[in-house]
């Protein structure tokens, strides 16, 4: 599934290659740990979403065919999911929660890349009762998707990692019709990754993709402006846009979908306000970086972000059989360096098979191992101030319980 290969070119960018990785290691205060529980150690899916599903007040987990009431994870089988034309995958590459309807309860938008559809599954409010999907859109193969809230309106409008497209969907309609309106931008910028954040700082959220970013006009109704300021590869989903060294100006953070490497953008402007990027490495340790989520972990007011490795991309790569891996990167802006603190690590796959068409994660991998798949989830899972992570993937799904003291709580 990785998209043609991308042109490096860069508009108005200064790019510096460190050889080095620049993360600091594992500095981690006692007062800030992780604890792993798990929901289904069995679960193949790579995609999940954190809402209240039954209504009782305690937050649910949906994953594939099945949502887990919390806290005990009791497991509610609502649909049969595929196998895709490529059996190492299933047709459920995302899992977003959001009252289509608005009946009052959280349905799921989700999307596939096999039959290339966009689909919302109602919650029909029954545990015992299967959801009903209904189809949204076929606009292509997708990596993923997810809902962003680009008009402060509340989270929906789904964007999705179209193939060759970039196209955005935002929910006009719940009642007495569900209606989703489809907005295609002009395609300089698709690729393998998509992203947001307001990269000009001009208060409204833009696009970020591999190849540059679409620029939010202040009319809804307006043409988004594509800058080809960089060129970033087979790029995470998320794209991180958001101001981490604290300088004023958005930077940005990805990781290498298929290949090894975590990297910023350092984003600066002369006094034309010309926009120039420096590139940094973060961490080359670790490959098939597919998705990162932004959120303060530590309850330091300022946000962080949670990354590891997707299991099996794809099973034929560089570094696939390496060790699962879950980590929590935060820039310390007095120390000028990205340090890394460890959510998660796991064994590696030693006695995978050579040949990596016959290679399966529940298999090749040490039982109760977890990556990121395709959709981390980020929510305080046992409501006690912090954040914690839901991490599905093709070897399990886990919950990793926050144990820090303090208890702010600040996500995006």
């Amino acid at each position: 599934m990785i998209l043609p290969r991308l042109r490096f070119f860069f508009v108005a960018v200064l790019a510096i290659y460190l050889p080095n990785p620049s993360v600091q290691g594992d500095e981690v205060p006692a007062s800030f740990k992780w604890k792993k529980h798990t929901i289904n150690d069995l679960s193949p899916f790579e995609a999940a979403g954190v809402a209240d599903f039954d209504g009782d007040g305690k937050l649910d987990v949906f994953s594939g065919d099945s949502w887990y009431a919390g806290p005990t994870w009791i497991r509610h089988k609502v649909r049969d999911v595929p196998v895709g034309t490529n059996p190492h995958y299933h047709e459920d590459f995302a899992d977003q929660p959001l009252d289509v309807n608005g009946d009052g309860k959280i349905d799921i938008v989700t999307c596939a890349y096999f039959s290339q559809k966009i689909s919302w599954l109602e919650n029909p409010g029954r545990a015992n009762k299967p959801w009903t999907e209904h189809l949204i859109d076929r606009p292509g193969s997708m990596e993923t998707g997810y809902l962003v809230d680009f008009h402060g309106a509340g989270k929906s409008t789904f964007l999705p990692n179209v193939g060759g497209r970039v196209v955005l969907y935002e929910l006009i309609s719940a009642l007495p019709k569900v209606q989703w309106s489809p907005r295609e931008l002009a395609p300089e910028g698709a690729g393998h990754g998509i992203g947001h954040g307001d990269v000009n700082n001009d208060g409204r959220i833009d696009i970020i993709t591999p190849k540059g970013w679409y620029e939010q006009p202040a009319d809804r109704k307006g043409k988004w402006q594509f800058h080809a300021d960089f060129s970033l590869g087979n790029a995470s989903i998320e794209i991180l846009g958001h101001d981490f060294d604290g300088d004023g100006d958005t930077d940005i953070v990805w990781g290498m979908g298929h290949g090894f490497g975590l990297h910023w953008l350092k984003q600066s402007r002369d006094a034309d306000g010309k926009r120039s990027w420096i590139k940094e490495d973060i961490d080359m340790g670790f490959s098939q970086v597919h998705t990162l989520q932004l959120g303060d972990f530590d309850g330091d007011g300022e946000l962080e972000f949670i990354t590891g490795k997707r299991i099996y991309a794809h099973s034929s790569e560089p570094g696939a059989t390496e060790k699962p891996c879950i980590y929590r990167y935060r820039f310390d802006r007095k120390g000028k360096k990205w340090v890394k603190t460890i959510v998660d690590e796991g064994e590696p796959a030693p006695n995978a098979p050579l040949d990596a068409e016959k290679r399966n994660a529940l298999k090749d991998f040490k039982r109760g191992s977890a990556g990121t798949g395709l959709n981390l989830a980020v929510q305080d899972m046992d409501q006690d101030g912090d954040l914690d992570v839901v991490a599905p993937g093709k070897s399990g799904l886990y919950w990793f319980e926050n144990l820090r003291i303090s208890k702010p709580v600040l996500s995006r």
